[in-house]
């Protein structure tokens, strides 16, 4: 029996191979892993011998010889391919063990591996007959199975082979990810970017390998399975996030868990003095708030709507100290709480007195660049929602402008009514979140709710709405309650109207430059 051993990672690479020779079987072996078992004082055959040929062009041409191929690639089950080796002095391979170079750790031309592909996929096709093995995880597993029967089963081979082919699958759409954003790179140098360039924003292909990062303790429900993949090569929050407590996470936890922790991270980018709060019910916010301190930030955040607040996801914008520990655990249940850090008490405390939360700290989310949904066998692509127009460049479309306290009360409203399911309204008074209405087929129920949730704390409040008016009737619903300040993106036929129905009004509205901000 023989095996061929040429890997990039040679984590575990010797003990396997030193297994491997104690049951009798053949190395071969080539460049730096032949290197390696040499000084192991592991026998084995170099490439070199095998082939007749040397390495040549700086190793990029080492195994891709017909003694190699031929080798691994020949049907056992026909009589002329055996017949041919025979002839051409051409010794069958059992066992391929390569993986591939690391091309996402510092991609470039040099990294994109030829010879390993080819070899990991000559060896899947014909599992039948030979064993591939591309993770150092399955050396063990190998042999184990080697020490027991002497042969790894077909079974086994056809699972090793989909492992291969996954490999080498995720591999190329690296590459062609990579290619893209060169492409990209070159004619954002040569100023040949249009505002809109179809193949850079959405190419004609798109080659996603999906890994299976944490399997769910359900689905959307619990009737239904539910895991999370994350994308090859890329590192988003949620592995480096830590699960300090509390049962596994479910689908809804992460989804709901990722949409406040990315709305905290809007609002206070981290360049200023204050904090954010929020809290996410069913991927939409019931409390947000912008503070010098989180204690208060919290408590805002939660007097937005302490009701929908029960089993939600609570996003702090901070380390959670043993005072913050202390507010929370004074509040509702919350299903999750996620956080840059906790203090070691105030970790205890939240452990003891929430047993049934789960208690995440974080660190800060990674942009989105492009969003896919899933519709059947069809998907939707655009790249990811984002506010273009800062508040600087928004225009005062009423007699009267908003003041120093309403203009930052709408930049927060603007934020928040973007995170929130369309139709959207959002009231904030001095940077706390007081009423949301979300996921309304008519603007102006989303503005009656809101203003019902606000109660008296809609007077000299500021609010956003996620698109236009279509009507005065909405803005009307807002001045009623009490607001004085409000955003929109403007664009309807009757902008007009609705600005002469503020003006009535004594609110001062601004127009955010048509950018629109629905979210479905």
């Amino acid at each position: 029996m023989k095996a061929l051993l040429s890997v990039y990672d040679k984590t575990g690479i010797e003990e396997f191979a030193r297994g491997l020779a104690d049951l009798g079987w053949e190395l071969i072996s080539s460049g730096g892993t032949s290197k390696a078992l040499a000084e192991a004082g592991i026998d084995h055959v170099e490439v070199a011998e095998v082939t007749g040929a040397p390495e040549m062009l700086g190793g990029r041409v080492k195994t891709l010889h017909p003694v190699i191929h031929g080798g691994i690639l020949a049907d056992r089950s026909k009589a002329d391919h055996l017949e041919a080796l025979d002839r051409l002095g051409i010794g069958l391979i059992d066992l391929v063990v390569c993986n591939l170079y690391p091309f996402t750790s510092d991609p470039s031309i040099e990294l994109i591996d030829v010879g390993g592909p080819t070899m990991v996929r000559a060896a899947a096709k014909n599992h039948d007959h030979v064993g591939i093995v591309v993770d150092p995880a399955e050396y063990a597993n190998v042999l184990t199975e080697l020490r027991q029967n002497g042969t790894l089963s077909l079974d086994t081979r056809r699972r090793l082979a989909r492992e291969a082919f996954a490999h080498t699958a995720g591999y190329d759409a690296a590459i062609v990810a990579w290619l893209d954003e060169r492409e990209a790179e070159a004619r954002s140098e040569e100023d040949e970017a249009t505002a809109f360039d179809l193949e850079l924003n959405l190419p004609s292909t798109i080659h996603l390998t999906l890994e299976r990062a944490a399997v769910m303790r359900y689905g959307e429900n619990p009737h239904q399975f539910g895991a999370r993949y994350r994308m090859v090569g890329q590192s988003p929050w949620w592995d480096a996030a830590v699960q300090h407590s509390g049962k596994e996470l479910s689908y809804l936890n992460v989804f709901d868990a990722d949409a406040a922790w990315r709305l905290v991270h809007e609002l206070v980018p981290g360049t200023g003095p204050e904090v954010a709060v929020a809290i996410i019910k069913h991927a939409n916010p019931c409390g947000a708030s912008v503070a010098d301190d989180l204690v208060t930030a919290y408590e805002r955040a939660l007097e937005c709507d302490v009701q929908s607040a029960f089993g939600g996801i609570v996003a702090i914008g901070g380390v959670v100290t043993t005072a913050v520990a202390q507010a929370i655990a004074e509040g509702p249940q919350a299903d999750l709480i996620v956080a840059a850090g906790y203090e070691d008490e105030a970790l205890e405390l939240l452990a003891a007195k929430r047993k049934a939360t789960r208690l995440l700290s974080a660190p800060a989310p990674e942009p989105i660049t492009r969003q896919l949904r899933a519709l059947g066998s069809t998907v939707l692509v655009q790249n990811a929602d984002e506010f273009l127009v800062p508040p600087s460049q928004w225009v005062v479309a009423t007699d009267r402008e908003p003041t120093e306290a309403e203009w930052r009360d709408l930049a927060v409203a603007w934020k928040v009514c973007a995170r929130t399911t369309s139709n959207a309204i959002a009231v904030i008074n001095d940077g706390q979140a007081v009423g949301v209405g979300a996921g309304q087929q008519s603007r102006v129920v989303a503005a009656e709710i809101a203003v019902a949730k606000a109660g008296e704390r809609a007077r000299g409040a500021a609010a956003a709405s996620d698109a236009f008016f279509p009507f005065s009737d909405g803005l009307l619903v807002l001045a009623d309650a009490g607001v004085t300040a409000v955003v929109q993106p403007g664009g309807s036929i009757r902008d007009a109207d609705v600005v002469a129905a503020a003006n009535e009004a004594g609110i001062a509205m601004v127009m955010a430059g048509g950018e629109r901000h629905f979210r479905h």
